[in-house]
């Protein structure tokens, strides 16, 4: 790996595990306002927790389906500057999302049977794809699809690569230099229980990605 690639952690909420998890220095940091997920942070998630962490850790909000209005309030209150949509979402919304001034991070669901034109539409109005392993939720399964499928994809956008990670794929990971990876989407393989991170395996985790360079 020439530069390695960014590090997303996923499904954060208890204080001092995002104050752990801050101090490894990950890129993104993603917050859910997903209800149906056990990683969603709830209707009175403190401002604070997310407001107060370093400039350099890029506050994210993943939504489902959501309004336009339910993401501008987030964006307002918890100050994000990307938003990940795992639903649904269609063009138009995409669009005033990005129109709102954030990174825009548009999730797809893969298996094998992926067709990668349905990305094409959403060229314009997205920052990142993300690809996730197709499953009967939005994502968080910890479930990993064929890496194989990716050599399918144009290259075209860079991607965040998501689905059951784990610190067991880092040699498979080095060796997927031929695509255009942005960052890793790291989650459930790294819980001790939902939205609760095992901070010595993240750490693991972050160091061997960017020893890897």
């Amino acid at each position: 790996m020439k530069n390695p690639p960014k590090i997303k952690v996923c499904g954060m909420r208890d204080k001092q595990n995002i104050c752990a998890i801050a101090n490894l220095k990950p890129d993104y940091m993603g917050f859910i306002f997903y209800a149906n997920s056990a990683r969603y942070v709830g209707v009175d998630f403190p401002m604070e927790d997310i407001c107060n962490l370093s400039a350099s850790i890029k506050r994210t909000g993943v939504f489902v389906n959501a309004s336009e209005q339910e993401i501008a309030k987030a964006v307002a209150k918890y100050e994000l500057q990307a938003v990940q949509l795992h639903g649904n979402e269609s063009v138009e919304l995409c669009l005033m999302v990005k129109q709102m001034g954030v990174e825009v991070i548009k999730a797809f669901s893969v298996d094998k049977a992926f067709d990668f034109f349905e990305v094409k539409p959403y060229t314009e109005v997205c920052d990142y794809y993300l690809f996730d392993t197709k499953t009967k939720k939005y994502g968080g399964s910890g479930h990993k699809f064929d890496w194989k499928i990716l050599d399918k994809y144009d290259n075209n956008k860079p991607i965040f690569l998501s689905g059951g990670i784990t610190n067991e794929d880092v040699e498979e990971i080095k060796k997927l230099d031929h695509l255009n990876i942005y960052a890793l989407d790291i989650n459930s393989k790294f819980e001790i229980k939902p939205a609760y991170k095992d901070v010595e395996l993240v750490s693991s985790f972050v160091k061997q990605i960017r020893d890897a360079s």
